[in-house]
């Protein structure tokens, strides 16, 4: 078989078939990784307060959003679920200067919880470092898979 019938061989992915699937593995670790970012933030909350709890909390909003990007799509590429995860964070925020969430969190703690209520600028920078630490985290695990 030559070259172009191999590359033809492949689905539309690039990944190779005889490659076996970790989609299963990929999805049981995000899920416990979404678990363990829920534990670190109700940890950071419990024992932190000030700007160390809120900002920490952002970075692990954001993280948290990664890992159930990759729960959903395993096979994403780490910029794509850090960038998705970025852009949700980024919209919730933004969503705020409408007043909307703040409407929402009046009825429901789970809106609070997930919406906030009041904007503040430099959470943006903050989801923005939970983006990035969740991409080289899921980078670093995405190529020792590679080399294996």
């Amino acid at each position: 078989m030559n070259d172009r019938a191999v590359r033809s061989a492949r689905p539309a992915g690039g990944s190779d078939p005889s490659a076996p699937d970790t989609t299963g593995r990929t999805r049981l670790a995000a899920a416990a990784a979404a678990l363990v970012t829920v534990g670190a933030g109700l940890g950071l909350r419990a024992v932190a307060t000030g700007g160390v709890a809120k900002y920490g909390g952002d970075a692990l909003y954001t993280l948290l959003i990664l890992t159930l990007v990759v729960l959903l799509a395993p096979r994403t590429t780490p910029a794509r679920a850090a960038g998705l995860a970025l852009a949700v964070s980024w919209a919730v925020e933004l969503l705020q200067l409408t007043g909307l969430p703040a409407d929402l969190t009046a009825r429901s703690t789970a809106a609070r919880l997930v919406l906030g209520s009041t904007f503040n600028a430099p959470d943006l920078f903050w989801y923005a470092v939970g983006a990035c630490a969740g991409w080289l985290v899921l980078r670093g695990v995405t190529r020792r898979r590679k080399a294996r």
